[in-house]
């Protein structure tokens, strides 16, 4: 056989079920390898969107999702959504083809040092320089993505070795075991916690990371301290849970803020920094803080840990709950701010207003989608809604780029989405500029038989900057611009279309897009000066109670 052969074993004996890419001369191998391989190649229109299909995948399944690109070109193309499951946590293999190594020292048609361009947006990156490594490449690859913090890599073959016999198995893939945290810390973390008078537990995506939702519920519940999720710790408690304070992260004041400035202890369960800095939530580092994940806290000057309980989220969590003293401890103070939070999520319920408020907008939305069912929330002004109106009650169900941040992967995301849970309902939500960015893959949602919804909130313009132009400068430049009409491209396309022209429209339109058996698109007008009116109230409120 040759290297490409073997490459292919390799990625049949990791469990890869999906490759997201495009084909390209050098990559022409691996291509003719997958044609006979039980992997199911998916040809993207763009391999940015390849990129961000293999980075959902990989953020709701633990397992890497993998991305094949040419070179050049192609494999700077990639760049975006590598970048995003880096920083996000999401394990990504992504795979490169190269000019043949006879001609990488001299300037060559196409040729760029791939390994030295990703190696900034990677956890580890290598070129298969020689065929009989092959399997010790694709092996160290999976085990570092996989590893927590997850994260992407990348492997880079020239085609000249891709050609080249070789003879060789996949290697083991063996099996890692859990770590747990030391009797020291959870001793200190139990002290800190039991002599706290008005504790907040602050939880992130390594908590959904590490499978703790059951663990930390429980240990909220016995302890009766209240939980705050960062964006990307969605429905790790769920929302209807007494103790549930719903969402942090806004770069504005909040009731939560409110929470915050009033506890004592702040205890971090899979809080990655990159999520929330701490320097918005405790900016003079004077809250204590207890540490509680799957590895060591990051070094910032807001975030000094007075304990550190690295290992096993559920374990570390089961044993500092048996160690805490809360007995005769009032109700923590941090709870009286949720009567609020609540009431002011309620009272967009009946509201009729047109163009939608774009928090009527996630209400409805989230009356229609059941417990199980995943929505894929792009980056804009809506993503700061989203944030703060969609609530989960599992995790993993309500998925936000929060890291890096990058437009444009709602919609390939919710295709990967669909292919992981092809039972559930799936709605990619996205502003008009990021649909734009990646809009091209619907036809290969079409094509690929996925049948989720789109739901553009329409305002002909980027309004996240605007909102925050206005903030700043009290007017907004260089952020407008036209669209086409969403309803027919989507019906170009052999998609359906929806425009929703009054408030009452959204929820049956909602429905009737979801039932449909082909990818469906719904343009909504969305009322953006409930940016600017959001601005006015946090500034004008008040902790006191």
């Amino acid at each position: 056989m040759n290297t490409a052969e073997l490459l292919v074993q390799c990625l049949e004996n990791e469990g890869v079920e999906y490759i997201f890419g495009l084909p390209g001369e050098e990559n022409l191998n691996i291509l003719e390898c997958l044609r006979s391989s039980s992997i199911q190649f998916i040809t993207t229109r763009h391999e940015q969107g390849a990129a961000f299909m293999a980075d959902v995948y990989g953020r709701l399944t633990g397992k890497a999702g993998v991305c094949l690109s040419t070179l050049g070109p192609g494999a700077t193309n990639l760049m975006t959504g590598v970048a995003d499951a880096n920083l996000d946590g999401a394990p990504l293999v992504a795979i490169t083809g190269q000019v043949g190594t006879d001609r990488m020292h001299i300037e060559s048609h196409q040729y760029l040092d791939l390994v030295a361009l990703f190696a900034p947006i990677t956890k580890w990156n290598a070129q298969i320089v020689r065929p009989g490594i092959t399997p010790e490449i694709v092996r160290k690859a999976f085990k570092v993505s996989q590893t927590e913090k997850p994260g992407a890599v990348h492997i880079d073959l020239p085609e000249n070795i891709a050609a080249m016999e070789v003879s060789g198995q996949p290697l083991d893939k063996g099996k890692l075991e859990k770590t747990f945290a030391s009797f020291h810390s959870i001793e200190q973390a139990a002290a800190a916690i039991s002599q706290a008078k008005n504790p907040l537990v602050l939880v992130g995506n390594g908590a959904i990371r590490g499978d703790a939702s059951e663990a930390l519920t429980d240990f909220a519940t016995q302890l009766n301290i209240p939980v705050a999720n960062t964006f990307m710790g969605k429905g790790v408690i769920p929302y209807t849970h007494p103790l549930a304070l719903w969402s942090i992260g806004l770069q504005q004041r909040d009731y939560i803020s409110c929470a915050l400035e009033q506890t004592d202890l702040v205890i971090a369960v899979g809080y990655d920094l990159i999520e929330y800095s701490p320097k918005k939530w405790n900016p003079d580092g004077k809250i204590a803080i207890v540490h509680v994940a799957e590895s060591h806290a990051e070094v910032d000057s807001s975030y000094t840990p007075v304990a550190e309980v690295v290992g096993d989220i559920s374990d570390s969590l089961q044993e500092v709950m048996k160690r805490v003293n809360r007995q005769g401890k009032p109700d923590s103070h941090s709870l009286r701010w949720q009567g609020q939070i609540r009431a002011d999520y309620e009272q967009y319920a009946q509201d009729d207003g047109f163009p939608v408020k774009p928090q009527k907008i996630i209400y409805d939305l989230r009356q229609v989608m059941g417990p199980e069912d995943v929505v894929i929330c792009d980056v804009g002004a809506h993503k700061m809604w989203m944030a703060r109106h969609y609530h989960c009650d599992r995790p993993n169900t309500c998925l936000i780029s929060n890291g890096f941040a990058a437009m444009g992967i709602a919609i390939p995301g919710a295709l990967a989405a669909k292919l992981v849970h092809p039972d559930r309902k799936v709605v990619a939500v996205t502003g008009d500029g990021g649909f734009m960015m990646n809009c091209q893959e619907l036809e290969t949602a079409l094509r690929v038989g996925t049948a989720f919804v789109t739901i553009i909130f329409n305002d002909g313009g980027y309004g996240l900057i605007e909102w925050k132009q206005q903030n700043h400068f009290g007017n907004s430049a260089f952020v407008k611009f036209g669209n086409p009409d969403f309803v027919k491209l989507a019906e170009s396309m052999g998609l359906k279309g929806y425009r929703i022209e009054a408030a009452t429209d959204l929820i049956p339109t909602l429905k009737t897009a979801l039932a449909q058996t082909v990818p469906s698109v719904i343009d909504c007008p969305v009322d953006y000066r409930e940016n600017l009116l959001f601005t006015q109230k946090v500034v004008d409120m008040s902790c006191a109670v």
